[in-house]
C-alpha cells in the first residue's frame, strides 16, 4: 500500500492520564492500552476499567486502542466494551474470530498483529485481507513464545515487502525508538509506526522527552 499521507503515530503502553495527554500534546494520533495479560508480565498492563478511566479524559478525535494477547471473541468483546476503545490490536485471533468480533462490534476497527520471523509473515499478513482493517508488524520471540513487546526490531526488508503486497494499512512496531524511526520509515514506508519501550521509563511510565522527539521525527518525514 502506497503511503500517500503523513505517517501516523501510536504510543503504546499508556498507563496513566498524564502520559496520555502528553502524548496527544506532542502530536500522537493514537494511544494503546495493554489489557488482558496472559503470556508475560510487564509494567504496562492495566485493567480495562483503568483504560476506560483514561480514555474518558481524552479530547475528541483521538484513537484509543485495545492491545491484548487474548484472542477468543467473547474475551475481546468484553474488554473492548469495558475499556470503550475504538480500535483493537489483536495477536492470536483467527480470521473467523475476527468476523465474530466485527459482527458483535461493527464499529470496532481491528488491526491483526503479525510477528515477522521470516518470509512466511508475508503470506500470513495477506491471509487477513478482507477480515482485518490493518496489519501490525511486530517482533516476537520464538524461544519464549512472547508475541510482541520484545523491544527488538525485525527484518524491515520483509516488512517493506508486506507493505507492497497487502491492500491494508500496515503499522510498523517492534524495537522502534527516536534514533531508528526515521530509517525505519524510509525503508518500510508504513501507514503508521507504533512505539512502547523506545519511549518508556523503567517503571512503565513514558519518557516525555523521548516521546516528543519520536513524534517530531516521524511527523517530519
Amino acid at each position: 500500500m502506497n503511503n500517500l499521507i503523513m505517517v501516523k503515530v501510536k504510543i503504546c503502553g499508556i498507563t496513566n492520564t498524564e502520559d496520555a495527554l502528553a502524548a496527544i500534546s506532542f502530536g500522537a494520533d493514537a494511544l494503546g492500552f495493554l489489557v488482558g495479560k496472559v503470556h508475560f508480565s510487564t509494567g504496562f498492563f492495566i485493567s480495562p476499567e483503568k483504560a476506560a478511566e483514561i480514555i474518558a479524559k481524552l479530547p475528541p478525535f483521538y484513537s484509543s486502542v485495545l492491545v491484548t494477547h487474548l484472542s477468543k471473541p467473547k474475551e475481546v468483546i468484553n474488554l473492548a466494551k469495558i475499556s470503550n476503545v475504538t480500535t483493537a490490536h489483536l495477536h492470536g485471533s483467527t480470521p473467523e474470530e475476527l468476523v465474530e468480533i466485527k459482527t458483535q462490534l461493527p464499529y470496532l476497527k481491528i488491526c491483526k498483529v503479525v510477528n515477522v520471523f521470516d518470509e512466511k509473515a508475508i503470506a500470513e499478513a495477506k491471509a487477513f485481507e478482507g477480515f482485518a482493517d490493518g496489519i501490525t508488524l511486530d517482533s516476537g520471540n520464538r524461544e519464549t513464545g512472547q508475541i510482541g513487546g520484545t523491544g527488538k526490531t525485525h527484518d524491515w526488508n520483509i516488512s517493506r515487502r508486506i507493505v507492497e503486497s497487502v491492500s491494508l494499512p500496515v503499522i510498523l512496531a517492534g524495537g522502534l525508538n527516536p534514533d531508528n524511526v526515521i530509517e525505519a520509515i524510509k525503508k518500510v514506508r508504513p501507514y503508521a509506526v507504533d512505539v512502547n519501550f523506545g519511549v518508556s521509563n523503567s517503571d512503565g511510565t513514558k519518557n516525555h522527552e523521548k516521546m516528543k522527539l519520536f513524534i517530531e521525527r516521524v511527523k517530519l518525514q
